[in-house]
């Protein structure tokens, strides 16, 4: 049984109904840029447009940060989990700013945080995580995180969880 104001979690034990999340939730921002194919027939971002969104902020701020090269480098981030809570509408043309922070890191996995805000709105739009899987580029076997991501990641961490 489904009841309203509650929704299904892991193995369908109900939790918490998701709350918008402030800007403080995290710890860098990366602005992204709406496109008019994002806009579906109701006039708004169309759903999978928000994991593209999640995708573009944490890889360009790997790009940027230098540790994901991802022409040559010898190791890259597989997707393996995905979830995206639904707060209010963005829509072309408008300006987003993508919250992230890192809340987990394993041996060779990364769980990034996202949070998607209309330009200079206090409160996400969006918010959801992925799980990136980390593997080498030739085997496609998992991969450690080498020392230069970690130190890449460690100011998006939250406090607590260290690895």
């Amino acid at each position: 049984m489904v009841r309203p104001g509650c929704k299904h979690g892991k193995m369908g034990v109900m939790t918490a109904r998701a709350t918008p999340l402030p800007r403080s939730h995290f710890r860098a921002f990366e602005t992204l840029t709406t496109r008019w194919m994002d806009n579906d027939v109701y006039g708004h971002v169309n759903n999978v447009v928000y994991y593209s969104f999640f995708d573009t902020a944490v890889n360009r701020f790997l790009i940027q940060a230098g540790v994901l090269d991802i022409h040559q480098g010898p190791v890259i981030g597989l997707v393996v989990e995905t979830q995206c809570h639904y707060f209010a509408p963005l829509q072309f043309p408008q300006s987003i700013e993508a919250g992230l922070r890192v809340a987990h890191v394993g041996r060779s996995s990364v769980r990034y945080e996202v949070g998607l805000f209309a330009a200079g709105e206090p409160l996400t739009a969006a918010a959801g995580h992925f799980v990136h899987v980390y593997v080498d580029r030739a085997s496609r076997r998992p991969a450690p995180l080498p020392a230069a991501w970690l130190d890449t990641l460690a100011p998006l961490q939250v406090p607590g969880d260290l690895g």
